[in-house]
């Protein structure tokens, strides 16, 4: 039997700023995540009210039909909305819902049969490997402070020698230098896995670590800022925008880029596609397949450049 539905007649905005509550008190959600799901959801009212043409209750949301849900998929498409907002908004939806059934008994049985807009996967945007090289090399020669180059040479070592995440990289501390033969990474999720140093990336971080002007213990971030606090993941941006600047790389030469070319790379030198999900910590092979795909187009690219029979003949 169905639990039957509390406070009915409460209000569609007063039953958000609840869910807000929650959000920030609760579940300590960042306060740019809260502002996503508030926007999202006052907007869905919004929409709602004009829809139906009445006040908006705690019963109303929960007599909404299919055909209710469309309209409103259908009303932000015309305003130009892609495919992963529209996602971003029914995750939103279903997670009030999801309170909403906890507190008051809301439910609405139509919103699990709305099916997610199919977003087209982001393709991957590696550096090249003399991208990877010169980037490398700029970093540690092109600073203004030695010390810092060598930090960022390391930092970025790491990312393409090791496939990490800049997350990953800045939360190793004193207590992993120097950096063993095999590092144990916790990623996404709290998920650990392991992954191989080679040497070199071993010799960019001990020489950073001999520059570095500030002690590390134990228990310090091992890559400090320019006053000595905690090396943030911006700062790691700003200068990757001035390295690729200089080497007049594109936009889509980021930190994360190194963490791309590390798996592309190793797929174009034979890697095996189950290891390289290993190494990247990947959950699922589908998320690394889409490495070989780039892979596989590539040289579909140069065969059709190269080949002899592949070119049209002149005259």
């Amino acid at each position: 039997m169905a639990a039957q539905l509390g406070e009915p007649d409460l209000g569609a905005d007063a039953a958000l700023t609840a869910f807000v509550s929650h959000l920030e008190g609760e579940r300590r959600l960042s306060p740019r995540t809260v502002e996503a799901y508030h926007r999202d959801l006052s907007g869905l009212f919004e929409f709602l009210t004009g829809h139906l043409g009445g006040a908006l209750t705690l019963k109303t949301l929960s007599q909404l039909t299919s055909a209710d849900w469309r309209a409103w998929l259908a009303d932000r498409r015309r305003d130009g909305v892609g495919p992963r907002t529209l996602q971003r908004g029914l995750s939103a939806a279903r997670t009030f819902y999801g309170y909403g059934r906890r507190r008051w008994g809301l439910d609405n049985p139509a919103l699990g049969l709305v099916e997610s807009p199919k977003a087209p996967r982001r393709q991957p945007r590696p550096v090249s490997e003399s991208a990877a090289k010169s980037l490398l090399k700029e970093a540690r020669l092109g600073a203004a402070e030695p010390w810092i180059g060598q930090r960022d040479a390391a930092v970025l070592s790491l990312l393409y020698g090791c496939g990490l995440r800049i997350s990953e990289a800045l939360a190793l501390t004193g207590r992993d230098h120097p950096l063993p033969d095999v590092l144990r990474v916790t990623g996404k999720g709290g998920k650990s896995r392991i992954v191989p140093v080679l040497p070199i990336v071993r010799q960019a971080v001990s020489a950073y670590v001999d520059a570095c002007p500030y002690q590390i213990e134990r228990d310090d971030p091992l890559f400090r800022a320019s006053r000595g606090g905690a090396l943030q993941p911006r700062a790691m941006q700003t200068a990757m925008q001035t390295l690729r600047s200089r080497l007049g790389l594109p936009a889509s030469a980021t930190p994360h880029a190194l963490r791309h070319a590390f798996a592309t790379h190793l797929l174009a030198h034979g890697g095996d596609l189950r290891a390289i999900q290993d190494l990247l910590g990947h959950a699922s092979l589908s998320t690394t397949q889409i490495y070989a795909d780039i892979e596989s187009s590539r040289l579909m690219a140069i065969h059709a450049a190269t080949h002899p029979r592949a070119r049209k003949r002149s005259g």
